[in-house]
């Protein structure tokens, strides 16, 4: 099993784009998002400092969409997520990527939410299943994004569960985007249904959120994408999908 699996993993797309732009768009993209958060980073803070931070958070997770599309091979999205992993590690030692880290907390989060793009594509990428490794970490990168977003700027009803202190209106958001980020994921994927667009949808959402409010460290990076692409795949197979 472990053989077949390994094939699974190095094995090339047959009919997909070349590699070169397999590589090629998703770097271009990252650029792009790295290159707009530290000039964010630069102007005005502290709310710069956050919406830098989430800028990366949301851009970085939106490459999956890219590495789908171009049906990019499971070994270089291992090798992407173990080269991003490594970056988020030094950033937290050396002077580099202060947009991501530079936001007087100490967190994890970064490398937790590397890890957590690795697992997946791990997980669901050689089974043939990308879309739930798509969707777990777009729900932790819209909905986690948004709902901090939201929090920070209109966030009016406090409070605190864990030690950490949370608002209801980010909670709400976190909710509303998850469920939106699956429910699309799911219909362009299997096709509208009561359970691609409601049954296992609503689930995901309220357990995204719910893991969400336990963000210890960031922790919150790993359980809620791992949390919510276990989640969805497993009701799927379920109801029969």
């Amino acid at each position: 099993m472990l053989t077949q699996w390994a094939r699974l993993i190095f094995a090339t797309p047959g009919e997909g784009p070349p590699l070169w732009l397999q590589v090629l768009l998703p770097a271009l993209w990252l650029l792009l998002v790295f290159g707009l958060a530290e000039a964010l980073n630069r102007l005005q803070k502290p709310v710069s400092s956050e919406l830098a931070r989430k800028t990366v958070h949301i851009g970085v997770g939106n490459v999956i969409l890219l590495a789908w599309w171009l049906e990019v091979p499971t070994w270089l999205g291992l090798g992407a997520a173990t080269l991003f992993a490594g970056l988020m590690g030094l950033s937290y030692r050396l002077p580099i990527l202060r947009s991501i880290n530079g936001v007087g907390r100490q967190s994890f989060g970064t490398l937790f939410y590397a890890l957590s793009i690795g697992t997946l594509i791990l997980a669901f990428w050689p089974a043939g299943l990308p879309q739930y490794a798509a969707l777990g970490i777009l729900v932790m990168a819209w909905g986690d994004g948004l709902a901090a977003l939201v929090g920070q700027r209109w966030g009016k009803h406090v409070y605190k569960i864990g030690g950490m202190t949370k608002t209801l209106e980010g909670s709400l958001t976190m909710v509303l985007a998850s469920y939106t980020v699956t429910a699309i994921v799911l219909a362009l994927a299997q096709g509208p249904s009561l359970a691609t667009l409601l049954l296992i949808p609503l689930p995901v959402a309220l357990l995204a959120a719910a893991l969400e409010m336990f963000s210890i460290k960031g922790i919150d990076n790993l359980s809620v994408p791992l949390g919510s692409a276990l989640v969805a795949w497993g009701l799927t197979v379920a109801l029969g999908i």
